[in-house]
């Protein structure tokens, strides 16, 4: 979520405790990936909630990085390729020659059939929910490993990539892997050696058996311990980080304006944020209207996206017009015939949106303000939110006010997160915003939001909107191997999606990246935009930056 937050000072302490203990010859990249306020020393690759965040990635490097800015682009690190069966209910990974663990010993196929064994041993470790969809996990030659599916799935090497391979030399003999600390980790990435570690400040440096060490140029990097935006901006104006993440308010002036020269940004596209609509509302009346795509698509030309991107988000997301739902961010994926058909839909205009709902007689029928149903009844929209999500409530508020001009019957409620979310699983409420997370492949978020099978299980299917087709294409999308054949699934998708409009983009939000070209080149931007360079630990390609970093001369 977007948070406005009051800038205040980093006091001269707390950067004292921050300061280098690194050789002064040595490339140091300083970055700031997580807020915290205080450092545990806890490197566990499975610990979702309480490792460091340069544990996946830099200690535990990826078989492969798909790039999402590129099509799922492949790009192999520990595994040099892959193979999906025919039938596709296998796959099979290739591992690069001569690798080495950071502590000598090599790193074979072994490795990677204990880690799955292992995940199976201790379902707590499998964050990705990956061993359900296994059959088996077999050792082919000391380099090559098949994973056994229980169905096919074209789309699987996105879901396995996602499993940090751990050395058996090392985790065989840990006792309690869910609360191994992993103190000091034996890894496979480019950053594997803890060489100083207070709860203020940690410094992580090279491997020194690294397969790809000709391609690394950072010796370290440092993570001084920053509690909050405020004090992420602090040290980004005063030019102390290299690399960060973080909600910069105004960040023009805060942050560029201190160095115009060094200090940039790039906002990448994340999470879809849309207007939700139940439809199994408890209210029958309401209930009729969001049945009803001629509503729906009235809806949507009323949402004014621009000025809830630039009031309620400081301008940093993106505006997703697209009704098919896909927008900036999946735009390799793009159907150009749904803009054609379907793409005013998703344009702010006001004089559209009235004369659809005059249209599909939406029309005031008790002269009492307000329009009704068709036959009469009342539409009464409650806008719920959850408390606090201060952002959200700004959106819903610019909102109410084309709404209201257009005739409609709105309020916003302002329930606790835990009473939205439960009745966004139920269908229990009238309309909301809703945020679904990005993903590499558009299959995801389409899978997330419309099977009926998490219908009472997610918020991600609130709307609860039902489809054959939807479902069938999806089931398929996922039996066939050829790049061609999926494209022309996807293409079909979109027009079904768009022409239902069964949810109501508005914007995607920011992923945050902030960097200072001073002491490194080689940075990812808009006009070179390679890959997502933002350095949060949901995020693999961030090891592509730092390997694409050279420092300054």
């Amino acid at each position: 979520m977007l948070k406005s937050s009051l800038i205040v000072a980093v006091s001269a302490a707390a950067l004292a405790m921050a300061a280098p203990a690194i050789a002064q010859d040595q490339n140091v990249l300083t970055v700031s990936s997580e807020q915290t306020t205080t450092y545990v020393r806890n490197f566990n690759p499975f610990g979702q909630t309480s490792a460091r965040a340069t544990t996946l990635d830099f200690i535990y490097e990826p078989l492969v990085v798909f790039n999402r800015l590129k099509s799922n682009e492949a790009n192999y690190r520990l595994a040099e390729s892959f193979e999906l069966a025919d039938d596709l209910k296998s796959i099979t990974f290739t591992l690069r020659d001569g690798l080495k663990w950071s502590d000598g010993e090599p790193l074979t196929a072994d490795d990677v059939v204990f880690t799955y064994d292992y995940i199976k041993q201790f379902p707590a470790l499998d964050f990705i929910s990956v061993s359900a969809q296994l059959a088996s996990v077999e050792k082919v030659d000391d380099r090559t490993v098949r994973f056994n599916l229980n169905e096919p799935n074209s789309l699987i090497a996105n879901t396995i990539v996602g499993m940090p391979i751990v050395p058996e030399h090392i985790w065989a003999d840990v006792a309690d892997p869910v609360t191994f600390a992993n103190e000091n980790p034996v890894g496979s990435g480019p950053m594997t050696e803890i060489t100083r570690f207070t709860p203020q400040v940690y410094e992580q440096c090279r491997n020194p058996n690294y397969w790809d060490a000709d391609n690394l140029k950072v010796d370290c990097l440092r993570l001084p311990q920053l509690a909050d935006n405020p004090q992420v901006l602090a040290a980004l104006a005063d030019g102390t980080l290299d690399w960060a993440t973080s909600f910069i308010p105004d960040i023009d002036n805060t942050f560029v304006a201190k160095d115009p020269e060094h200090h940039k940004y790039w906002f990448t596209p994340s999470s879809l944020v849309s207007f939700q609509l139940s439809m199994v509302t408890p209210d029958e009346n309401n209930r009729k209207a969001f049945n009803d795509v001629n509503f729906r698509r009235a809806l949507s030309q009323l949402i004014d996206r621009q000025t809830i991107v630039d009031i309620a988000g400081y301008g940093y997301p993106l505006v997703n017009d697209d009704p098919s739902m896909l927008g900036e961010l999946y735009k390799s994926f793009a159907n150009p015939e749904v803009a054609t058909q379907y793409g005013q839909y998703g344009q702010f205009d006001l004089d559209a949106g009235i004369a659809a709902l005059d249209a599909a007689g939406y029309v005031d029928a008790d002269g009492d303000g307000f329009r009704d149903n068709p036959d009469g009844t009342p539409i009464a929209i409650d806008i719920m939110v959850p408390n606090g999500w201060t952002d959200w409530i700004d959106a819903v508020q610019i909102s109410m006010e084309s709404l209201t001009e257009a005739g409609l019957n709105v309020k916003m409620s302002t329930p606790e997160a835990a009473v939205w979310t439960s009745g966004l699983i139920a269908g229990d409420y009238s309309m909301t915003l809703n945020a679904l997370a990005s993903a590499a492949n558009p299959y995801f978020p389409y899978i997330r939001s419309f099977n009926p099978d998490d219908f009472g299980k997610s918020r991600f299917t609130a709307p609860h909107w039902e489809n054959a087709e939807v479902m069938d294409l999806l089931g398929q999308y996922t039996q066939v191997k050829d790049p061609a054949e999926q494209k022309a699934l996807m293409d079909k998708l979109q027009i079904i999606v768009a022409e239902a409009m069964p949810v109501i983009p508005v914007y995607n939000s920011p992923s945050f990246y902030e960097y200072n070209t001073s002491r490194f080149t080689g940075w990812a931007d808009a006009d070179d935009p390679k890959y997502s360079p933002v350095v949060s630990n949901a995020n693999p390609a961030r090891l592509l930056q730092l390997l694409d970093l050279d420092p300054v001369e």
